[in-house]
């Protein structure tokens, strides 16, 4: 009789305790300060395209001329950004940007990214991936529109 109930119970718990660990996600409240924003200007070195979210690396000079290589957390995936017609070569290395975005918690630098402006003037933005002109014009990059 104990075991009809035991393993019934076992195998629920342990279930429980998977689905929990497997759901889990990482937050960027933890990670980054986004109660401060900061600005990075620098030169692309890495564009990742892949799961679970996009990763920008570049290198900036800092006030004594030396270069600090950064990286940059973009808060889409692959599938998000592809829905509103991004490419993986949307930036390059060798290409100029701007960052903004919240800094690491741990002083390293990183960022969790809010916005980049290219080199050609185009604003991506964090999550929604919206693309606005300077000045203001919003334009999706959503195929057909």
């Amino acid at each position: 009789m104990k075991s009809k109930i035991v393993m019934p119970f076992a195998l629920t718990v342990g279930l429980l305790t998977l689905c929990s660990s497997v759901s889990a996600h990482h937050g960027t409240n933890a990670s980054y300060d986004i109660t401060k924003q900061i600005t990075k200007t620098g030169t692309v070195t890495q564009f990742v395209w892949s799961n679970p979210h996009c990763q920008i690396y570049f290198d900036v000079k800092d006030d004594a001329g030396n270069i600090v290589h950064w990286a940059g957390e973009i808060a889409s995936t692959p599938y998000q950004a592809k829905k509103l017609g991004w490419t993986r070569d949307i930036m390059k290395p060798g290409d100029q940007i701007t960052i903004t975005g919240s800094p690491s918690r741990a002083g390293t630098p990183a960022m969790v990214v809010r916005k980049i402006v290219l080199s050609d003037g185009r604003v991506l933005g964090d999550g929604s991936l919206a693309v606005e002109r300077q000045g203001g014009e919003s334009q999706n990059l959503t195929p057909g529109k």
